[in-house]
């Protein structure tokens, strides 16, 4: 009698293992295959809007380096605008003239940072219209107008939140 309790205990104790090791296992196959690229700092939220196209391995594949390279790139133009701002506000807040030759300068340098990040989205957003087809570049463009329809302007009322 003592025998089969034995047996029956590590018959079920084999198979709650066996279940903690297979959901273990989908688990990680879950976490391992979704994307992990950063969000994207032009929408909010989480997620790149290309994620939601249903994209091939393929595309993918082609998409994620030029998200990359194009992120780095728009970060650092983010930052050289950011020091541009707070030499502004340092310019401005000298007193002085604040139409002077230092801060006309600095205002044409951002103006052509501000250039710069626009043409390296319309770069990236040609560049990713090619890889799309066209059920998916409709619904990428679809996206993109929600996108411009929600975001608020910075000079709004509640602080641009």
């Amino acid at each position: 009698m003592k025998s089969k309790w034995l047996t029956v205990v590590l018959v079920l104790s084999l198979a709650i293992n066996a279940g903690v090791i297979v959901s273990m296992g989908y688990h990680y196959y879950l976490s391992a295959s979704t994307l992990s690229t950063a969000p994207c700092p032009m929408l909010p939220g989480d997620a790149h809007p290309y994620q939601s196209l249903g994209l091939s391995k393929d595309q993918l594949a082609k998409i994620d380096p030029m998200a990359q390279k194009f992120h780095a790139r728009i970060t650092e133009l983010g930052a050289a605008m950011e020091a541009k701002r707070e030499l502004l506000v340092d310019l401005l807040a000298k007193g002085g003239d604040p139409a002077g030759v230092e801060v006309e300068n600095v205002r044409r340098e951002m103006a052509g940072i501000q250039d710069e990040i626009q043409k390296e989205v319309i770069t990236h957003i040609t560049a990713l219209k090619k890889i799309l087809d066209r059920d998916q570049q409709r619904r990428f463009f679809v996206l993109m107008r929600q996108s411009m329809t929600h975001a608020q302007s910075p000079l709004s009322t509640n602080g641009g939140k």
